[in-house]
């Protein structure tokens, strides 16, 4: 009787477990701590930020306009990606100095051209592409 129910704990702890990790997996919508931002940022309809909104060698993450994250990896070139981790799914969560974070699982990839710079992610982020009039991006 006593094996019975040390299975019994033993099995019921390790769906727990199961469930606590899946949960960490899934999509974060707290921004606490991130340098991202899922503002719009631009007044005009459509425009998901200014020129000035997109700091040189980082970025914005925006959730409106359908998950994009916005770089800028050299002075006058505007870069867009989609915000969504291909290791896991996970909604990117940061850009600096050169490279777009996800604090999930510890992936970066190169706010440049999206490739992979350290994994465990093995693909880069898709690349999406911008239109910018005058001081305006938006998603073309």
């Amino acid at each position: 009787m006593s094996d019975t129910t040390r299975r019994a704990v033993l099995a019921g702890a390790a769906g727990i477990t199961a469930v606590t990790v899946l949960a960490a997996c899934g999509d974060d919508s707290d921004d606490s701590g991130s340098t991202g931002d899922s503002s719009t940022g631009g007044a005009a309809a459509g425009v998901l930020a200014t020129k000035a909104d997109i700091p040189v060698g980082g970025g914005k993450i925006f959730k409106d306009g359908g998950g994009v994250v916005v770089t800028q990896p050299e002075a006058g070139k505007f870069k867009a990606f989609s915000s969504i981790c291909t290791h896991q799914s996970c909604v990117v969560s940061d850009v600096a100095a050169g490279a777009i974070n996800c604090r999930c699982h510890g992936s970066v990839f190169s706010a440049a051209d999206g490739s992979v710079k350290n994994g465990p992610a093995t693909k880069g982020l898709a690349e999406k592409s911008l239109k910018v009039e005058g001081d305006n991006i938006s998603l073309a």
